[in-house]
C-alpha cells in the first residue's frame, strides 16, 4: 500500500514528506505496459506529484507536472489531488533499455534537454504557473531546482525506482525535505551530511520502513509525524470528460462509424458514433 507521512521538526523549521509510491508506480506500469525506463522516469514523477499534492491546502486542489523533453520519452505529465492521489502518462513509452555510466538506467539520457512546468489549480480564475529549464533530466534535481527557483523554497529532493529481474516495481519512492531560512547553519551541515547517505533511496526503501527512515533522516533533531496518507493511482475519466477532445479532432478523424478515444492516464477507451462525434462538434448539425 502507497503511503506518504508529512514530518515537521519541533522547532517548525524542517518539513519532510516521504512516500512508499512502489503500488502506485507498478499500477503505472502495469496500466501503461511500460518498459523499464519510462517507468523509471513516471515513477519518479508520480511520486513527486504525489507529494506536492498533499502540500496543497484546499480539497479540490490539484496539481499537474509536466516535462516537456527533447530526449526519446517525449514527455512526461503527472497529476495530483491533495491526498495524493495520482496518474500520468509518458508520451513515448517504446524506449529501449539503456544504462548508464554508473550501471543504472539512463532516465536523464531518455529525457535529454526541456522544461518542467508546474500547473497549481487552488479554485482561483487562474492557475499558478511555474515554469523551469531542465537542469539535469534525473527528475529529482529538477524538482528541486523548481523549489529554489520559482517558490524560494530550499529543498532536498529524492526520487527512485528500482526494477526487478521481471520489469516489475521492486520499489519506488522518495522524500522532500523543506528547511526555512532561520535554520542553523550548523543543524542545515549536518542534515547535508546524512543526505549523503540516501543517495540511492529505492534501494533504502526496499529494506525499511518509511517511519525509520524519517527517523534517520532528523538524526537527533526532534520531531513529530503530523499527517499520514494512503494515496492510490486514480483516473477520474469519463465519457463526458473525454468527449471535450472531438472538437478537436478533423471531419475525416470522425467519419468512421464508431470512434474511438482513449484516456492517456488509464488507457480506458470510449467510443462514440459517427452521429453523437458531428453532434458534439457542430451542436445540433
Amino acid at each position: 500500500m502507497a503511503r506518504i507521512l508529512r514530518a515537521l521538526s519541533n522547532d517548525k523549521n524542517i518539513a519532510i514528506f516521504i512516500m512508499d509510491s512502489t503500488d502506485i508506480v507498478e499500477e503505472a506500469r502495469k496500466i501503461h505496459n511500460l518498459p523499464p525506463i519510462p517507468t523509471a522516469a513516471l515513477g519518479r514523477l508520480l511520486t513527486a506529484a504525489s507529494m506536492m499534492g498533499v502540500m496543497l491546502k484546499g480539497e479540490r486542489h490539484t496539481i499537474s507536472i509536466q516535462i516537456s523533453c527533447t530526449g526519446v520519452l517525449k514527455g512526461l505529465v503527472a497529476v495530483s489531488d491533495s491526498k495524493g492521489n495520482v496518474k500520468g502518462y509518458v508520451k513515448n513509452k517504446n524506449v529501449l533499455t539503456e544504462i548508464n555510466e554508473a550501471g543504472k538506467l539512463n532516465v536523464k539520457g531518455a529525457i535529454g534537454e526541456g522544461t518542467l512546468t508546474v500547473i497549481k489549480d487552488l479554485g482561483l480564475k487562474e492557475p499558478y504557473i511555474g515554469q523551469i529549464e531542465l537542469v539535469s533530466g534525473e527528475i529529482a534535481e529538477d524538482i528541486t531546482h523548481y523549489f529554489a527557483l520559482s517558490e524560494q523554497i530550499s529543498s532536498a529532493v529524492a526520487l527512485g525506482v528500482l526494477i526487478d529481474k521481471d520489469e516489475s516495481v521492486r520499489s519506488a519512492g522518495g522524500f522532500i525535505i523543506q528547511v526555512l531560512p532561520e535554520t542553523s547553519p550548523d543543524v542545515i551541515l549536518n542534515l547535508e551530511e546524512r543526505l549523503k547517505s540516501f543517495s540511492n533511496i529505492s534501494s533504502i526503501l526496499a529494506e525499511n520502513d518509511i517511519v525509520d527512515i524519517v527517523t534517520e533522516l532528523f538524526g537527533d533533531i526532534e520531531y513529530e509525524i503530523l499527517d499520514e496518507y494512503y494515496p492510490k493511482y486514480k483516473c477520474d475519466c469519463s465519457k463526458q470528460k473525454v468527449e471535450s477532445i472531438i472538437p478537436l479532432l478533423t471531419d475525416d478523424e470522425i467519419s468512421d462509424e464508431r470512434i474511438e478515444i482513449v484516456c492517456s492516464f488509464c488507457e480506458k477507451k470510449y467510443y462514440f458514433t459517427r452521429e453523437e462525434a458531428f453532434k458534439i462538434k457542430y451542436g445540433s448539425k
